[in-house]
């Protein structure tokens, strides 16, 4: 399956689009990943993250992305956000750069000034060489002593970040056997 190309908009850094008969916008924010797909053209392109607001909402989607000091930008410019997701998987000290992972996650959280907070990108598969459940058992730990309200459903289940109650380690009754 192939999109028409007339049904995609690119946008730079702090381009935003109106979706058609909506109050609905898309925001291009900046993010800090490498990026290419190919030899000859690494860092070519920009990485985006994404701001999505109506009327009522505001939210925050980071996509694949290292800590960097934009976040405060994009609080300024675009904020404040109702529900922040920010990719916590897939980490190693030597990749900050490039991925967060659930410490720099939470500072992340913190520089954007705050919102609901959805970890994503995370129990999927072993990129890195942590267990697939540490970014979810580091943030149980550490979200709750720096008073982030920590969004954790399970997998398919509908919540209303706002209203959601504190998470609980679903995660631990999920069979890893293959």
């Amino acid at each position: 399956m192939s999109i028409q190309p007339e049904r995609i908009t690119e946008l730079d850094w702090w381009g935003t689009y109106k979706l058609p008969k909506s109050e609905v916008t898309v925001t291009a924010a900046p993010s800090q990943h490498f990026s290419g797909r190919g030899l000859n053209n690494r860092n070519s392109t920009l990485w985006s993250s994404l701001v999505i607001r109506s009327p009522r909402h505001a939210v925050f989607f980071s996509g694949d992305t290292g800590l960097t000091t934009e976040y405060q930008a994009i609080r300024e410019r675009l904020g404040p956000f109702d529900l922040v997701m920010l990719e916590v998987g897939a980490f190693h000290p030597a990749w900050g750069d490039i991925h967060l992972g659930p410490e720099n996650a939470l500072k992340a959280h913190a520089l954007l000034g705050g919102g609901a907070f959805l970890p994503v990108h995370w129990g999927t598969f072993s990129l890195a060489l942590h267990a697939w459940d540490d970014p979810a058992e580091t943030l149980f730990e550490e979200a709750p002593k720096r008073g982030v309200h920590l969004v954790m459903p399970r997998l398919g289940e509908a919540i209303e970040p706002a209203r959601a109650e504190a998470a609980q380690p679903w995660w631990r009754q999920v069979d890893t056997r293959l």
